[in-house]
């Protein structure tokens, strides 16, 4: 079995150099449909909801995985790739202060509008009242992430490793995002 696991692992590592953009979107794509089954699970669903399953992917491949291949390499074109730890805090600080609060009130918009299909209204409604609170949360999560990441991983797995540690922060999110109305179907 281990031979099996290191051959796949061996073609991923291929794929991530040949094809990173493509590779990242894919594996932040199949982590967030995982992560969606398992909040389905712990919510109670019975039946797998594989619409809302498919929608979650659709959201790390095409949104998730491209922003953060584009984001780290941002990072690493801002800060000359230095790996101090006086710019690791500098990165951790940047990251937090934009694409956090962006990335989680972009969750639960998509969340509302395209998987649930609420409207606009409900969904404004829904994010005043649950943004403050799920922002702070990660505001105390999120930051010793980011501090790994910068310091161990190199460019190449950042995205991997954050999509990982994202698709347990998804579980959360996407428990806190659900509508009322849906968590009694």
């Amino acid at each position: 079995m281990s031979e099996v696991a290191a051959d796949a692992w061996k073609k991923y590592l291929q794929q991530l150099q040949l094809h990173p953009l493509r590779t990242k979107a894919i594996t932040a794509g199949v982590l967030a449909g995982c992560s969606d089954a398992i909040a389905q699970k712990i919510s109670g669903i019975k039946k797998l909801q594989l619409r809302r399953l498919l929608l979650i992917m659709f959201y790390g491949f095409a949104y998730g995985g491209p922003f953060g291949h584009f984001l780290h390499k941002l990072m690493d074109i801002i800060f000359k790739g230095k790996k101090d730890s006086k710019t690791i805090a500098k990165k951790v600080l940047l990251e937090q202060l934009t694409s956090s609060p962006w990335n989680n009130m972009f969750f639960m918009m998509y969340y509302g509008l395209v998987v649930e299909g609420r409207p606009w209204g409900l969904v404004r409604s829904k994010v005043r009242k649950d943004y403050p609170s799920i922002q702070l949360t990660a505001w105390k999560f999120w930051p010793i992430v980011g501090w790994v990441n910068y310091q161990y991983m190199p460019l190449q797995f950042r995205v991997v490793f954050h999509s990982f540690v994202a698709s347990c922060w998804a579980i959360f999110l996407n428990l806190k995002a659900r509508s009322t109305a849906i968590k009694r179907a």
